[in-house]
């Protein structure tokens, strides 16, 4: 079951989360929470003793690509008690995300359904019903099956369609300002994960942030190359305190939870996206017959400066 927890304050969440968490204490459920720091720690305040059986994570850092969630969180925290009911805390969208990180929090929601069938779960994703706009608790409505307000009522939502919500936000990206690129094929794609290097360095990034950015462009180059028709087009540009590196190319994602499973390592080619999700700091996908945009975003390291780039 999968269930929006609408809450109006303090109080109310924390009373609300932590009834949750002590059902399935209760019940001998293996149970996690994984919410924004700040929340957190009221859930362990309020557990007190109790929070040393709970599996606590903050979903600003653990969730911070909304793509990351499913399978670094929600199914790493599942498939680690395996024929275990589960009972599980996620709160990926709250009062601070951006407009860019959005859309991917919100299809986040909706592929839950489709991530979790079949299996023994009871998830529950707290709403802040009083900072949030509108449209977001509408989109929570249509995300989720069932609907619970913090004095602990509960209704089926009529409104159910996730997986609209997976169309509706599965729109051409934004076209960014001045930025370099390169065409590759086979014969360059050393190329590309150099120019992407090369900028990074420029940014500040070093160590295993740059050894993540170069993994991101083989993986996704590679896509292209075995996926996309055998070539592809890299853009990078800055924005907004990220560095932001694009590939594009001419294939298809057919699969909405590709890169937001779990895959078995032995298969060759498996993990592509799935790397690409769980090294990136944002992960934003728009695809359709005919071509596939891929946009990753990596925070700039402390202090980094941000030169306009040519066009």
């Amino acid at each position: 079951m999968h269930t929006a927890l609408f809450y109006q304050g303090e109080r109310e969440y924390t009373s609300a989360v932590t009834a949750f968490v002590r059902e399935g204490l209760e019940s001998g459920d293996p149970t996690a929470v994984a919410v924004p720091e700040a929340n957190l720690k009221l859930i362990e305040a309020e557990l007190g003793d109790e929070a040393a059986r709970v599996h606590l994570l903050d979903m600003t850092r653990a969730g911070r690509n909304p793509g990351r969630i499913i399978p670094g969180v929600l199914r790493d925290f599942a498939d680690r008690h395996p024929g275990d009911h589960v009972r599980i805390v996620g709160e990926p969208i709250w009062p601070g995300r951006t407009t860019t990180e959005y859309p991917a929090c919100v299809q986040h929601e909706a592929l839950i359904n489709h991530a979790f069938s079949g299996r023994a779960a009871t998830i529950l994703c707290p709403y802040d019903a009083v900072r949030l706009g509108p449209d977001v608790l509408h989109d929570a409505e249509l995300t989720h099956p069932v609907l619970r307000d913090g004095g602990g009522g509960e209704r089926r939502s009529h409104g159910y369609a996730p997986d609209q919500v997976v169309d509706r936000h599965n729109q051409p990206l934004g076209e960014p300002g001045a930025f370099v690129s390169l065409r590759f094929d086979r014969t360059n794609l050393a190329g590309a994960r150099g120019l992407a290097a090369e900028r990074a360095i420029e940014l500040g990034f070093g160590g295993d942030r740059l050894d993540d950015i170069r993994l991101v462009i083989a993986e996704l180059g590679a896509n292209s190359l075995d996926h996309g028709g055998g070539s592809g087009l890299i853009r990078i540009w800055t924005e907004a305190g990220r560095l932001v590196c694009e590939v594009s190319d001419t294939g298809h994602i057919t699969d909405p939870l590709a890169g937001r499973q779990p895959v078995d390592a032995g298969i060759a080619g498996s993990r592509g996206l799935l790397i690409v999700n769980l090294v990136s700091d944002l992960v934003r996908v728009h695809t359709r017959a005919g071509g596939t945009t891929i946009r990753t975003y990596f925070d700039l390291p402390a202090r980094a400066s941000m030169p306009v780039m040519p066009a």
